[in-house]
């Protein structure tokens, strides 16, 4: 019998921007800001009616997040520390290394250039090739 799984909502969503852009700036004019509401909502959505596992819906919102954009500034940031709260609240292990190189990856989502499978590995282990253009 699979768990149930506990889902993210649009609050949460919008202050892990305001949160990550509090904590990281990486540009001056980073601002914490909702672009799209219905992008928020279609997001959301998504993962609730994804078939699958809890990693594969943390896959979905990985990519959903950065690649739909929904916010001004942050949309990586906010997108893995995002999975990250969505697979702990689901009592499951986050394997990505907080470290600056995790960065190109989430670089390489935004490009399409990893598959699901890999982006799924690399939540549950840590382990990705590296990212090319």
């Amino acid at each position: 019998m699979q768990k149930r799984v506990v889902y993210l909502d649009k609050g949460e969503l919008i202050g892990y921007n305001v949160f990550i852009l509090n904590i990281i700036r990486a540009k001056k004019a980073d601002k914490a800001e909702v672009l799209s509401n219905s992008r928020i909502k279609d997001i959301l959505e998504g993962c609730k009616s994804l078939e699958g596992d809890t990693y594969d819906k943390a896959v979905y919102l990985l990519k959903e997040i950065i690649q739909k954009h929904p916010f001004a500034s942050g949309n990586r940031r906010t997108a893995i520390v995002t999975v990250k709260s969505f697979l702990v609240k689901n009592k499951l292990y986050f394997g990505v290394k907080d470290s600056p190189e995790q960065a190109r990856v989430l670089v390489g989502v935004r490009e399409k250039f990893y598959k699901d499978e890999e982006i799924k590995e690399w939540l549950k282990d840590g382990k990705i090739r590296e990212f090319r253009r």
